[in-house]
């Protein structure tokens, strides 16, 4: 199959900022969507950004405006720069892509393992 591996998770004060990224361990056939997730003990699991095949993005409102997701087709990789963060952003993020794979044309959705994202008041 493939495996989603994200990186770029840790500590970091309020008003400062990381930058997550995503990539496939192979070449997907096609990718329609691309997204960040986060989750916080306790509660479900909310999307954070998404992009979507042809270019267009969509934000929780709580992150517009400071988070910015980006997409390398060429790499297999998404990425999530996050600005002024606030102690609220802190929680596991997961990334997702929605698509096709050369060795199995349902479209499906893949996740990676999550990376810890922590802000410190």
């Amino acid at each position: 199959q493939v495996q989603l591996v994200e990186s770029g998770g840790g500590l970091v004060q309020a008003g400062g900022s990381l930058r997550l990224s995503c990539a496939a361990s192979r070449s997907f056939f096609s990718i329609n969507a691309m997204g960040w997730y986060r989750q916080v003990p306790g509660k479900q699991r909310e999307l954070v950004a998404a992009t979507i095949s042809g270019g267009s993005t969509n934000y929780a409102d709580s992150v517009k405006g400071r988070f910015t997701i980006s997409r390398d087709n060429a790499k297999n990789t998404v990425y999530l720069q996050m600005n002024s963060l606030k102690a609220e952003d802190t929680a596991v993020y997961f990334c997702s892509f929605r698509g096709r794979l050369f060795s199995n044309f349902a479209e499906l959705d893949y996740w990676g393992q999550g990376t810890q994202v922590t802000v410190s008041s």
